[in-house]
């Protein structure tokens, strides 16, 4: 592990720089977090410059449009974006972190050469089709059924919790296609346009007022068979891949996100009132902020730890579930020690006072929503308890 640059990483890092501090403050206002429609157009723009500039898909491999950078570069880029509060990636996440990537490593010629460039030049939306009312954690439990009737399949069937689907152009969608296996063999993975006949879309309001998520009703969808990634009754193999992306990577940017929201809370508690001076006085708040700063650096050194490991031609084994699993303990308790800093100020969700405390109350609100996406931290403490302990399979 290299905890310094090498020459090559720093002109890289220099280079990135400079572009980001150039383009950056070029940007329109950020839409408000409830304009859905708002956010596509505006990370799409920046999309767009990062894709004429070669910075999108950085780590994605030039076959696939991407720049080939190197781990290091990658972990470079995200740390510099962060630093320079670049857009966060938010409706382009599924399309930049799962579905990308997965028909990278799993599609066809035909199926990359059509959506790859679309999701890099910000032009594609994706959405994830992949949990059902039933089927949340138990993932596999899944009941979409997907019937084969010549050159497609005809699919019917309910989906919740579908990230972005309120804007998506194309849905990576988990279905049952052999009732008559086991649930882990008769699934596949399927593109789905979203402006098929028989798609119902449901926005689903979440407590920080947006409609991220979506209900999607399919009835009767008429999906090609060109559309399947990978083969037939492989799907829980190809959403594995599909999910190894997001416990891997899909976290580290918004990790050094955490990181600057904890430093802004340092900031806050300066000038907080509390008895007879400020919260920073409180020894106990500053022993935990401490605490979090250490861990958060912790699992930036993890990560340059893993991704040194991975350019060696491997990750260990439930590193990802590890990285995962941590961070999501650490900005659980971030959030905690917000509120009760921001008193009664965390009961508004707009900045009070003149101080940024919106930030840390939407934090709070997110930090729920780490624990659960990507898979619970209880399926994450199951893959390491029974993947790398060799412990016996849960009931």
């Amino acid at each position: 592990m290299h905890l310094r640059d090498t020459p090559e990483e720093a002109t890289f890092r220099a280079e990135l720089r400079a572009w980001l501090a150039e383009n950056v403050p070029k940007l329109p206002p950020e839409p408000d977090h409830t304009d859905w429609p708002g956010r596509r157009a505006y990370e799409s723009q920046w999309q767009r410059l990062l894709f004429d500039a070669g910075y999108a898909g950085i780590n994605w491999p030039v076959e696939g449009g991407g720049k080939g950078a190197t781990p290091g570069e990658h972990l470079i880029y995200l740390e510099e974006a962060s630093a320079a509060k670049a857009p966060e990636v938010t409706v382009g996440f599924v399309g930049q972190m799962h579905a990308g990537p997965t028909l990278i490593a799993e599609g066809t010629p035909e199926q990359k050469a059509h959506h790859l460039r679309g999701i890099l030049d910000g032009s594609h939306v994706w959405c994830q089709g992949f949990s059902e009312p039933e089927a949340g954690s138990d993932l596999a439990s899944l009941r979409t059924r997907a019937v084969r009737d010549g050159d497609h399949y005809v699919v019917t069937g309910q989906k919740i919790w579908t990230s972005n689907a309120t804007v998506a152009d194309y849905c990576e969608l988990l279905v049952r296609t052999d009732p008559d296996v086991p649930k882990h063999k008769g699934i596949t993975w399927l593109i789905m346009p979203m402006d098929l006949p028989g798609i119902e879309v449901r926005p689903l309001v979440t407590a920080h007022g947006t409609a991220e998520f979506a209900e999607l009703f399919l009835d009767e969808v008429r999906i090609p068979v060109a559309n399947r990634v990978g083969d037939e009754n492989d799907g829980w193999r190809v959403a594995n891949v599909t999910l190894s992306f997001e416990r891997g990577t899909g976290f580290v940017g918004e990790m050094l996100d955490t990181t600057n929201l904890m430093k802004e809370l340092v900031a806050i508690a300066e000038v907080t009132p509390k008895g007879a001076g400020t919260a920073w006085d409180d020894p106990g708040i500053r022993r935990e902020l401490g605490q979090i700063a250490a861990e958060l650096d912790a699992l930036w050194a993890y990560t340059k730890r893993n991704v040194s490991a991975g350019a060696k031609g491997g990750l260990p084994m439930g590193s990802g579930s590890a990285f995962k699993l941590s961070y999501a303990g650490v900005v659980q308790r971030l959030g905690d020690l917000a509120l009760r800093i921001l008193d009664r100020a965390s009961l508004a969700m707009d900045d009070v006072d003149g101080r940024p405390t919106a930030a840390q109350v939407h934090g709070r609100l997110h930090a729920f929503a780490v624990s659960l996406g990507g898979g619970t931290s209880q399926i994450q403490q199951n893959i390491i308890a029974e993947r790398v302990l060799g412990l016996p399979r849960e009931r």
